[in-house]
């Protein structure tokens, strides 16, 4: 097995750890970044009616789509960082991630959103079926500039912090990668995710805006372009809009990328044993 079949692999398997650890925070993110002013008090009151009108399975709502596209995405990020400058490195890796997370994440967040009484889409692949039909591929790709900025930004942050608490670690103890304390992946891959939304979080609440948003005027659209969308809910709903779901996420961050770098370096150090 080639080297870069084990990183896809061990990607892989750091991106389903991401997904089940993460996905009910997500829910609660979605929510209250897509609502509008004062509907939830908090990330609490958001999380209590969500258990309260749907039930405990509603916090892995839409959860089948990231899941599967999720090894190709943490595959892709990992795949490309086999070496070169870390900065340029990670924005290439968003870069080619995007393209899969742009319509995976569209997906998702349709399915997280939509009424549980009177739903639209009947699972990933009926609101995939139904958006191709009615708008063509391009559909599946709305919020797709939006996107690939979050994810340039993002991951140039998110593998440097990591990847820089990792050399630090091996330079001062003189030890290889593979002898470095599982936990300590934990909390290297934590610290990450912070550096990660400390920097994009404003530009994924546009994302999720613009991903919620009508596809014309006569399906309700609001925005016409992520600039747009920026003017608009500065204007009527001011700057706290954009941090709005930040609580959630914050918890979030440690677990889910916690488990994510956790997973691939015990992946890693199975499949190189």
């Amino acid at each position: 097995m080639s080297n870069t079949i084990k990183d896809l692999a061990a990607g892989t398997a750091g991106g389903i750890a991401q997904v089940l650890v993460g996905q009910p925070f997500d829910i609660v993110k979605v929510r209250m970044q897509t609502s509008a002013k004062g509907t939830y008090s908090g990330m609490l009151h958001c999380a209590g009616g969500i258990l309260k009108n749907v039930g405990p399975l509603a916090f892995y709502k839409g959860t089948l789509t990231p899941l599967l596209g999720i090894g190709v995405c943490v595959s892709i990020q990992f795949g490309m960082l086999g070496g070169g400058q870390l900065v340029i490195a990670g924005v290439a890796a968003g870069l080619a991630n995007g393209v899969v997370s742009g319509p995976v994440e569209h997906i998702r967040i349709r399915l997280q959103t939509q009424s549980n009484t009177n739903p639209i889409y009947k699972g990933p692949f009926n609101a995939m079926k139904q958006i191709v039909s009615q708008y063509g591929i391009a559909g599946l790709f709305k919020g797709q500039a939006v996107t690939f900025l979050r994810e340039a930004t993002g991951y140039g942050v998110y593998f440097l912090a990591y990847e820089k608490l990792v050399q630090r670690e091996m330079t001062q103890k003189g030890i290889r990668r593979d002898q470095i304390n599982p936990m300590n992946s934990v909390l290297y891959g934590a610290t990450a995710g912070y550096a990660f939304w400390g920097v994009i979080y404003p530009i994924d609440m546009i994302k999720s805006r613009m991903q919620t948003d009508g596809f014309t005027p006569s399906t309700g659209q609001k925005y016409t372009s992520a600039r747009d969308c920026v003017r608009k809910v500065w204007r009527t709903e001011g700057i706290s809009a954009f941090t709005r779901g930040l609580g959630p996420t914050l918890i979030r961050s440690p677990f889910a990328n916690g488990a994510t770098f956790l997973g691939f370096e015990m992946a890693s150090r199975l499949l190189y044993s």
